[in-house]
């Protein structure tokens, strides 16, 4: 029991039930980090809201993938996140489908185009970084926040950023990049500060060298670090390696951790001498 008397949701979804009627909204959910986040949260029992800029036949692979995990209870929005009206719209999606939202993963993003040195880096390429990375997230996170208190009980209700090391790791040849983490890092802990005591806790899940189409392009270079001892893990991080840190935090398993990184990296950002 919390200390309020409530069954804390990782033991009420071991008493089995409660997963099964709860639903997730995971942005950039149909492929990469996202699809790893939405596929361990549908295994668990959550019916699973995503979104992308797609068209949902474009998406069909991963759709296809999440229905396996989470039993067809998916709904695939066509919304970007950089609009002004997405927040609304992908709302709107989620309540006429299932009624309610209990979790929020903020996960969609891009790369650069271009990797660029940052003396070089173009203000187009840093808006376009900036404006899907950190301001459409944190708008949706306004809007979603505000849906969670008006529908009443904050129990079970959570949101997480998925972030990278980037945040805090510098990267000369895609500073927009890392500046868009950096800040999306931060909302997290303003968000974790202003829910607080309404009840709902605001994680960070922050990724390292992680294969997925995004880093496609520069695996040799990855490659040869990871082979040079970049990490302690000498491996590829997975796109299932962050969901199942993502699925944790849901869970309720750290309850008394709000605002707290879980960094997903292989050791990657472990000081050493």
């Amino acid at each position: 029991m919390s200390p309020s008397g409530q069954t804390s949701p990782s033991a009420a979804a071991g008493a089995g039930g409660l997963h099964s009627s709860r639903v997730a909204l995971v942005t950039g959910g149909t492929r990469g980090i996202g699809l790893g986040c939405a596929e361990a949260l549908g295994r668990e029992g959550w019916k699973l809201a995503v979104c992308g800029v797609r068209p949902e036949a474009g998406a069909e692979a991963g759709l296809a993938k999440l229905r396996d995990a989470a039993a067809g209870e998916v709904l695939y929005s066509q919304v970007d996140i950089v609009d002004d009206d997405a927040p609304r719209r992908l709302l709107a999606d989620v309540t006429r489908r299932f009624g309610r939202l209990d979790l929020l993963v903020n996960n969609a993003g891009v790369a650069p185009t271009e990797r660029k040195d940052i003396l070089e880096a173009t203000r187009e390429s840093f808006d376009r970084v900036m404006r899907t990375n950190l301001r459409g997230p944190y708008f949706l996170t306004q809007s979603v926040a505000k849906h969670m208190l008006q529908a009443g009980d904050p129990s079970g209700k959570c949101i997480i950023f998925v972030t990278s090391t980037s945040a805090s790791v510098a990267s000369i040849n895609r500073g927009e990049y890392c500046v868009s983490k950096a800040g999306l890092s931060m909302a997290s802990l303003l968000w974790a500060t202003r829910l607080a005591a309404e009840g709902i806790p605001v994680y960070e899940v922050r990724p390292g060298i992680i294969r997925t189409d995004m880093t496609a392009g520069v695996a040799a270079k990855y490659d040869a670090l990871i082979e040079a001892g970049v990490m302690l893990q000498k491996r590829w991080g997975t796109p299932q390696d962050v969901g199942r840190a993502v699925a944790m935090l849901a869970r309720g398993d750290l309850p008394y951790s709000t605002g707290q990184v879980i960094t997903v990296d292989g050791g990657l950002t472990v000081q050493r001498l």
